[in-house]
């Protein structure tokens, strides 16, 4: 486990990062699981260009109400000199509380696709002084993760902008760190006074069939937040 930030560990994201800003975003190959037809696939992209625009939405402090940050990070059972991934991080309303569950010693990959997202994120780091928050500027198909580094990542209301989803959680196992383990948080498929539309949502039976498709095992369901549900999935074999 790191005793720094990891120097290491940011000067190779550093090569992937820029790398990531030169490609261009594949198109769009979603596979089904088994036993679904494509009616129940509600994938779906949104321009998130513009971050000052999007963090009154995101950073709204009428959110914390019903989002309830400080619970959902606690819940990871994070411990200082951990890796975290914040993937979809948008604007850093989660990142700055991994900042904090990590810390002293744990670093936190703020990770998103919107090359203006990951430059508020690095204008937040430095504004509310997060040392350990390293912005990721990632390809649709690829969250650069460091190979068996990672002990968490936190997916909150970002599983359904993923494309390709049994393909890139797959290849994601190679990224766990020992005991590591991915929470996915998203909105619950109903009509609610918050989130996007129910066709836009996925249930959380379908998650589960595909994590499982991709070599994940759910291990525990956290009923803690009042829209949104909480799953955690650890990796089989790699």
């Amino acid at each position: 486990m790191f005793t720094t930030p990891g120097a290491a560990l940011i000067a190779g994201l550093c090569g992937l990062v820029l790398a990531g800003a030169a490609v261009n975003s594949p198109p769009s190959t979603q596979t089904q699981p088994k036993g679904h037809s494509e009616s129940h696939d509600a994938t779906v992209h949104h321009s998130f260009h513009d971050a000052e625009g999007w963090s009154k939405t995101f950073d709204d402090p009428e959110r914390d109400g019903w989002q309830k940050p400080a619970e959902v990070v606690r819940a990871l059972g994070l411990r200082s000199g951990m890796v975290a991934a914040d993937l979809g991080a948008g604007t850093g309303y989660f990142s700055r509380f991994l900042s904090e569950a990590v810390s002293p010693g744990g670093m936190v990959l703020s990770i998103d696709v919107e090359a203006s997202m990951v430059q508020h994120l690095g204008e937040r780091a430095r504004r509310e002084k997060l040392s350990n928050l390293v912005p990721v500027l990632a390809l649709p198909d690829d969250p650069f993760l460091p190979k068996g580094r990672v002990d968490r990542v936190l997916i909150v209301n970002t599983y359904h902008h993923i494309d390709s989803r049994l393909e890139y959680f797959s290849r994601m196992r190679q990224a766990m760190h020992a005991g590591g383990r991915v929470a996915i948080v998203d909105f619950q498929k109903r009509p609610l006074p918050v989130g996007p539309p129910p066709e836009h949502k996925l249930d959380p039976a379908f998650v589960t069939q595909e994590m499982e498709q991709a070599g994940w095992k759910l291990i525990e369901e956290k009923n803690i937040l009042p829209y949104q549900y909480y799953l955690i999935f650890e990796p089989l074999q790699k």
